[in-house]
């Protein structure tokens, strides 16, 4: 039974359908699977964190290749195909919780983790791929690298090099935290239903150490999100509207790193965020 047989066995054997409200759409193509597994680098010395199972499409195959599998999944119909497929592997945790209000500090020492073992795997639903990834770099889950599957657009934003055309505030944000690489185009049809755009297998490789020193963190991502907040108008007025400093400082600042008053911050590069960041 190949891998589209089988999820429409399951589809059939539970009487279930994807849930559009939870972006739902279950993979059927067996080349991506594989190709997700080989860019995560799996080894049976890692522990794997799964986001958003599903119908344990990904899972199967994880339980195969890792020491340990946690699962993550929110929707309660997916809970019991998992609990029936996986429940005698030794090697499975299931949780049923939304992966936004999970403390995974606490999730790490409660399933007792060794912090350079962990790896994350998520095939994420469009509509909250941007949250989920931010939440991970943001809390520093002590993960090697995050292997997901999202929508291609995203994809581009994501792995852009920051000052690109497609960049976007997140740009920055992973670029600060990982080495970024795209893997592989996966087309609509790979899934059951279709969804209307491709997808993109990335991954995020985490970094040892931060390509700029910063002397405040939080003060540099206020500034970038600030920033693309107000996407059209100067980087001058963005921060002066954000309340960040006033425009006549950031004009004194830009003047001193010999850029113009109109620059905008999808111009800047990440170096030059952080000079601004630092000299505020």
């Amino acid at each position: 039974m190949n891998l589209e047989e089988e999820t429409k066995f399951l589809i059939k054997k539970y009487n279930i359908s994807a849930n559009k409200n939870l972006g739902q759409n279950f993979l059927i193509d067996e080349q991506v699977v594989e190709n997700i597994i080989e860019a995560a680098k799996i080894s049976q010395e890692d522990v794997v964190i799964e986001i958003g199972p599903g119908l344990g499409t990904l899972t199967s195959k994880l339980l195969e290749k890792a020491k340990k599998v946690i699962a993550i999944e929110l929707d309660n119909k997916m809970i019991n195909i998992l609990k029936d497929r996986f429940s005698l592997y030794k090697n499975f945790t299931l949780l049923n919780e939304d992966v936004l209000k999970i403390n995974f500090d606490k999730l790490i020492n409660e399933q007792n983790i060794e912090q350079n073992a962990i790896k994350i795997v998520a095939n994420l639903p469009y509509y909250i791929t941007t949250p989920i990834i931010m939440k991970l770099l943001e809390e520093k889950v002590p993960a090697q690298n995050i292997t997901v599957m999202v929508q291609k657009e995203v994809a581009d934003r994501l792995t852009a090099i920051p000052g690109e055309k497609e960049t976007g505030a997140i740009t920055y944000c992973v670029y600060y935290y990982c080495e970024p690489k795209k893997v592989m185009v996966v087309p609509n049809t790979s899934f059951i239903p279709a969804p209307k755009v491709n997808s993109e297998v990335i991954s995020l490789n985490l970094r040892k150490k931060a390509p700029v020193q910063l002397k405040d963190e939080k003060r540099f991502f206020q500034i970038i999100k600030a920033s693309f907040m107000q996407r059209r108008k100067t980087l001058i007025n963005g921060l002066a509207n954000s309340g960040i400093a006033s425009k006549e400082k950031i004009k004194e600042i830009l003047i001193s790193m010999g850029l113009s008053e109109n620059i905008r911050g999808e111009n800047l590069s990440i170096e030059q965020f952080a000079e601004i960041a630092n000299k505020l």
